[in-house]
């Protein structure tokens, strides 16, 4: 993998990555890894078409696929392309070419939505909760629906979901990539996350299953958002974290007993992913319980304590993905279930 030059990162930064890395060598391969492009992923989409013949058609371009996961053959790397000789063309190998800029998102199959590019750790958190068909699904964070669409498609369009999204202008383009993917069980709505629960638990609105897959300081994706680095501070990291909490609590009381809540970050911050995974399971109490989840790929368990503070032990169900042991971007998802 090429190294890249990437804006010089924060000395509070590198010092939290050493203490969440302690080894030597992992912290070096997350530092050599997040100066490395990401891979490009796409997810097809079965509402429109399958597999194989969406991988058919990509071939024809001379694209090189692979399936990571052979539990879900919908997901899919694309490696690079055979080299047409084109000058300016930059080669991986003897036989393998990159893509141009842009080259995913202009063939004919992306534009009738048959795939949707989207990064791999990005994928997990509808494969934790599993969404199935006819049941009622809250997407509180949707936009710009990644997710919103992968779910629509496990659900086979049956059902409902309600996608909500807080900004007009990231609710457009929500609206404009359930349309191409031919997602038709799903309302858009535009409401402050934390209100909608609430007024949908006072109305006695329940869902089956809730994804909330909420705003964070973006810390995992670092190799696709290099300006990460330069945004990056500790102040946002508190003002999240009480929002995330709040959004955790307040999704919890419209939740259907015996339904189930992912919650998901692509961030590292413990702030962000155990400390409101832990605030959630003292709040509810009896009421609700961390769950074990099985993903496609190496996690790490989550964390118990981080800067004298003391978790649930529970909190090591939760999952953390890290770039270096995958080729991923960073992610963290826990998943919850209210007990009847």
């Amino acid at each position: 993998m090429k190294e890249r030059k990437i804006p010089e990162p924060k000395p509070a930064f590198v010092e939290r990555i050493k203490k969440l890395l302690p080894d030597k060598i992992d912290n070096k391969n997350y530092w050599e890894i997040s100066k490395t492009e990401p891979v490009n992923s796409i997810r097809i989409n079965t509402l429109k078409s399958n597999p194989e013949e969406v991988i058919k058609k990509l071939e024809n371009y001379g694209w090189k696929l692979n399936q990571p996961w052979k539990s879900f053959p919908e997901i899919l790397i694309v490696e690079g392309k055979t080299p047409t000789g084109k000058s300016g063309e930059i080669l991986i190998s003897e036989k393998l070419a990159k893509l141009e800029p842009g080259e995913l998102g202009r063939s004919l199959e992306h534009l009738l939505g048959y795939y949707y590019i989207q990064e791999l750790s990005s994928m997990l958190p509808v494969l934790a909760i599993a969404p199935k068909k006819n049941e009622t699904y809250l997407d509180l964070c949707a936009s710009p629906g990644s997710k919103t669409t992968q779910a629509g498609a496990l659900m086979k369009n049956s059902g409902t979901i309600i996608a909500n999204e807080v900004s007009l202008g990231r609710m457009r383009i929500l609206a404009s990539n359930l349309e191409r993917c031919g997602v038709t069980n799903t309302i858009i709505t535009r409401k402050d996350g934390r209100d909608f629960c609430r007024k949908s638990a006072e109305k006695n609105i329940k869902f089956d299953k809730i994804l909330v897959d909420a705003p964070c300081s973006g810390e995992g994706t670092l190799r696709s958002s290099p300006k990460t680095y330069l945004m990056w501070n500790p102040q946002t990291i508190k003002s999240l974290s009480k929002l995330q909490k709040q959004l955790l609590k307040n999704a919890f009381l419209c939740l259907k007993p015996g339904g189930e809540i992912v919650y998901s970050t692509c961030t590292h911050a413990p702030e962000e992913n155990e400390e409101v995974v832990d605030s959630v399971l003292n709040e509810f109490k009896n009421e609700i319980e961390l769950i074990p989840l099985e993903l496609p790929l190496k996690t790490r368990p989550g964390l118990t304590t981080w800067n004298e503070k003391i978790y649930d032990e529970r909190v090591r169900l939760a999952k953390r993905v890290y770039p270096q042991d995958n080729n991923t971007e960073g992610f963290f998802v826990a998943k919850f279930r209210r007990v009847k």
